[in-house]
């Protein structure tokens, strides 16, 4: 017979006493282990559900992702541990998480389970008095490292899921189990998420809860599901399994013939599918064909020669209506991860500013590899991919911090989601680091255009700072769903223009788009408009939209780059 080690009867027994025990009175490090791993199931059976709910109609929800990938790197710290006090395991998810937060509610996310570690500190085991405690003190570290908080967010769910657990515990006389209390807490996040749009205006416009708080009440329910022995996958198998966004958006090592890009389409169908039919038409395009299904809509994954990247997305209108499309050079990422530098070329070095020692260093986010030349080639020192739906962590930011050769350091994030994390990395960092808030890429660039390598670090981070507040920043992408938010009426599959991040018109065609938002922008008024084209938009058309701007501004300056960025044909600065 095989052996067992003395670990695994442990977690045997854990497992046995967590699942079917009428009453559970206390959870060491086994059982927490099982909770945590069964946080993150849950959560990654519905972490697109999370993504869908997305308050203005554009087609980047990443809340899901960026709390799944936070959870994923909390778990991988406790993996494979055989720990038995509570208090180390809930120690080492938090450093996880902490280090593998990504975007906001990452960050929060990463904070919340900060503050339960401390609850729990020299704890070998807890019992609800010990929960109620830690998330106590969960809530009150999530809501400081905010400087300003914002209620029918996450931070009201960890609020109300704290209130709900005291209200338990104290009505029980002090005698209720974890169970009980967790229950509790469930239904106390569940009524919390439900509640967001009463506090928040733009919830109730846009007829959605709030993803972060609706994310963490699926990591309670994970944890609430797995005591109770319930499922904690999706259900039945589907007829396609769902695809991953994670294993979509990772790079190859080695790139086969005829695997010069990866495209990724979502598409709503309009009529019943035909899944043979529909592998047989891809099967003819390229390889690496995976088809995932979920929340109404099909994603399509698949690698085929530049010269057919446009045809799966041709393909998907034939069966219903797109809503999103990503595709990325997959020459350009070996390149990258074989020493060439981040959003380096297959032949061309990105290229960065060097720096030396005393010397000030801009570490900036970078959506696209024309972006990233841009930035590059005003003087920034390390790029760190990301944006929309690719939210760096706090991980890669101290990388890239660390690896510039100088201890006075200006990060622009460069997106809104990505600014916490950002912070969160400078907060780590021995080095002087300074965090510009750049919501923008026309920021950061704006902000790069002030750079003084030679120059003193306050001076010079407030140089930058102000010459931010002074971009205009527009961009049109398509809708992702119907909505009407700020009286501004749009059905998915229009093109939308946002200013500053607020939808602001909403129209048929991306030429009409752009020169409406460039109306409401006010941009007669300015100087410089300069537009930055995605990494699907053709080269002629471009340049025509280019040519379409200047004749409509003809006593302005109009600068055009590709910027390659994905979901957003463009990116507009008017200065």
């Amino acid at each position: 017979m095989p052996t067992v080690s003395t670990a695994e009867a442990d977690q045997t027994l854990v497992e046995r006493q967590i699942r079917l025990a009428v009453a559970l009175p206390r959870c060491d490090g086994f059982g927490m282990r099982r909770l945590t791993r069964s946080a993150l199931q849950w959560l990654d059976a519905n972490h697109e559900l999370v993504n869908a709910l997305n308050v203005f109609p554009v087609p980047d929800g990443d809340t899901g992702t960026n709390m799944l990938l936070t959870m994923q790197a909390a778990y991988k710290e406790i993996e494979n541990s055989t720990e038995t006090s509570a208090s180390k395991v809930a120690a080492a998810v938090a450093q996880g998480a902490l280090m593998g937060a990504r975007g906001n509610s990452g960050v929060i996310l990463s904070q919340i389970w900060r503050g339960f570690a401390r609850g729990l500190d020299g704890a070998e085991a807890f019992d609800s008095g010990l929960v109620v405690q830690a998330l106590q003190v969960a809530s009150a570290t999530a809501y400081r490292g905010v400087v300003k908080p914002v209620e029918g967010t996450i931070l009201t769910v960890i609020k109300d899921a704290s209130a709900a657990a005291e209200t338990a515990y104290q009505a029980s006389d002090r005698t209720a189990d974890l169970r009980t209390v967790l229950e509790a807490v469930v239904e106390g996040a569940r009524a919390s998420v439900a509640r967001t749009p009463e506090l928040l205006p733009i919830l109730k416009q846009a007829g959605v809860v709030d993803s972060g708080g609706k994310g963490l009440a699926l990591i309670l329910e994970g944890m609430l599901r797995y005591i109770k022995g319930q499922p904690l996958d999706t259900g039945p198998q589907n007829v396609v399994a769902p695809l991953s966004l994670e294993a979509v958006g990772s790079a190859m090592n080695s790139v086969e013939p005829g695997q010069e890009w990866e495209v990724v389409v979502d598409f709503r169908p309009r009529v019943e599918m035909n899944l043979p039919n529909m592998y047989a038409s891809l099967q003819q395009m390229g390889s690496s064909i995976q088809v995932g299904e979920g929340e109404g809509l099909y994603r399509v994954h698949i690698h085929l020669l530049k010269s057919r990247r446009l045809e799966p997305i041709e393909l998907a209108e034939e069966w219903g209506t797109v809503v999103n499309v990503h595709m990325e050079n997959l020459l350009d990422q070996v390149a990258t991860r074989q020493g060439a530098g981040p959003g380096a070329g297959r032949d061309e070095a990105l290229p960065l500013a060097p720096v030396q020692p005393g010397q000030l260093a801009v570490v900036a986010v970078s959506p696209g590899l024309g972006l990233s030349r841009l930035m590059g080639s005003l003087g920034a020192a390390a790029i760190v991919g990301g944006g929309q739906t690719k939210n760096p962590s706090t991980e890669e930011f101290l990388t890239a911090i660390d690896g510039v050769p100088t201890d006075k350091i200006i990060v622009l994030p460069n997106n809104k989601n990505i600014i916490l994390a950002a912070q969160q990395a400078a907060s780590l960092s021995s080095k002087d680091v300074r965090v510009l808030p750049s919501r923008t890429v026309p920021q950061g660039i704006a902000a790069l255009l002030n750079l003084v390598p030679d120059g003193d670090l306050s001076t010079v981070s407030g140089a930058m700072e102000r010459a931010m507040a002074a971009v205009d920043t527009g961009e049109v992408t398509t809708a992702s769903r119907t909505v009407e938010i700020n009286e501004v009426a749009v059905n998915e599959g229009d093109i939308i223009g946002l200013r500053n991040g607020v939808l602001a018109v909403g129209g048929h065609a991306i030429a009409e788009v752009v020169l409406r938002l460039l109306e409401v922008m006010a941009a007669g008024e300015h100087e410089l408009i300069t537009l930055y084209s995605g990494g699907e938009v053709r080269e002629a058309d471009a340049a025509a939209m280019t040519a379409a701007v200047r004749a409509a501004y003809p006593t302005l300056s109009v600068e055009a780059h590709p910027g390659g960025q994905p979901y957003y044909h463009y990116i507009i600065s008017v200065e």
